[in-house]
Order: structure tokens, then sequence, then C-alpha cells
């Protein structure tokens, strides 16, 4: 018993050898907006590629956005919702009427790059200032980056309605 209680004892000074940490890694407001917008785009980007260029005028009943227009709105709020973040970086010119694949997804792209530098500007300090947002209200940046990360989500979810009306299957869902 007196062996094992030592060889135990032993685990968490050969941890410390070895380099491997006795407990999580701790992270970063920051950290974790740039990591969630990355995701996010890389996402986005896969289910905007998946639909056929000649379904990007589908609509799921005529009084709701067309794919390109859904894509577009996507772009359209990130630069909305960065302009009230503040930053250096000026925001991508986009064409806001654009409604062709390529050019739809371009400008989706754009917008969270433009959101990736908004972020990548920030300390942990200023993610916590209070910034004037709009329909939001008062609000840290961290929640106008984060209003951001749920609008686009809301729109995703759409977009999986409209791709899986057309005999498409999100990115996220095929499976090998």
């Amino acid at each position: 018993m007196k062996r094992l209680v030592s060889a135990l004892a032993l685990i968490p000074v050969l941890c410390v050898l070895a380099g491997v940490p006795l407990a999580a890694q701790s992270s970063t407001i920051k950290a974790d907006v740039v990591k969630d917008l990355t995701g996010l785009k890389t996402t986005m980007d896969k289910i905007a590629r998946e639909m056929p260029e000649d379904k990007y005028t589908y609509k799921s009943t005529p009084p709701q956005r067309d794919f390109a227009a859904q894509v577009m709105h996507i772009a359209t709020v990130n630069l909305m919702l960065g302009g009230m973040v503040g930053g250096k970086t000026p925001p991508p010119a986009i064409d806001n009427k654009a409604t062709k694949k390529a050019d739809v997804i371009a400008a989706m792209d754009a917008s969270f790059d433009y959101l990736l530098a908004l972020a990548n500007e920030q300390t942990e300090q200023s993610m916590l200032e209070t910034v004037q947002a709009r329909f939001l209200g008062p609000s840290t940046r961290a929640r106008v980056f984060y209003f951001a990360v749920s609008h686009t989500q809301d729109i995703y979810g759409q977009m999986v309605v409209y791709l899986r009306l057309n005999g498409g299957v999100p990115p996220a869902s095929q499976r090998p």
C-alpha cells in the first residue's frame, strides 16, 4: 500500500518534469471571441459554397429572403455590428446588391475578416468596455461580438433548411 501511495505522489512531479499541465489552460475573452468568429467564418463559408449557384435565388416561401440574400444579410449585419464595436480597421467595401454566389461569399468572408480584425485590435480591458450599440443599448464590446455570432447562427439555421429543401446536406452533417 505504501508503494502505491508513493507512486501516486510522484504523478504530479512527473507531470511537471514532462511539461504536462496539471490544470486546464486558461483562456481570455479576446481569444474566445477570435476563436469563435474564426470557426463560424469557416462554417458559414462551407454552407454557402454547398448551395449550387442556380439555387442562390431559392426562397422557401415567397416572402422570405432568397439564399443569396441570406448570405448578404450576414455580411451587412456583421459590418453594422463591427461599426458599433469601433476600431482602427476600416470596413470592407461590399456590394449590398450582390446576388452571384462568388460575390456574396466574398462579401460575407470579408465581413468576418473585418470582425476578426476588430477583435484582434482589442485588449481584455477594451472587450469589457461599454459601447453604444443602437438596438442592443449600452453593451460591452464582447456582447456585440457575441451578438454577431448568435445572429449568424440564426441565419445558419435558415440556410440549412434552404439547402436541405434543395437536396443538399449541410457540411457539418455530411459523412464520408
